[in-house]
């Protein structure tokens, strides 16, 4: 006798502010993955379904979206985690010259307002 079947898997990938596609209010959504594997014997061998979805921690709507939207939206998340909330490579300023805004051009060891 073989014993076969499926088991879900459901991943939390990150937690975003977006509007809501359902109720119009500006709230969390959690991103999530959901992973369908074929098991032999309820041991997982490999999955067969993947799929991504938001839900909207206000009214607990749930939309689904496409692997590659969900791809950039974890890694908008990713850029905003490292505080640059629009993806800009880190060290801009210093690449062009500017340097630290409100400190001396020498850096921000050299503080203008002490001698």
């Amino acid at each position: 006798m073989i014993i076969f079947g499926t088991r879900g898997y459901l991943y939390q990938l990150a937690v975003l502010t977006l509007v809501c596609g359902w109720c119009g209010n500006p709230a969390a959504h959690t991103l999530r993955k959901r992973v369908t594997k074929f098991t032999l014997f309820f041991v997982p061998l490999f999955p067969f379904s993947t799929k991504f979805a938001t839900q909207c921690t206000f009214c607990g709507g749930e939309q689904q979206i496409p692997k590659e939207q969900a791809e950039q939206l974890l890694a908008q998340h990713a850029a905003a985690q490292q505080g640059n909330p629009f993806g800009q490579a880190q060290g801009w300023g210093q690449a062009q010259g500017q340097g630290h805004p409100g400190y001396a051009p020498g850096g921000p060891e050299q503080n203008p307002y002490q001698n």
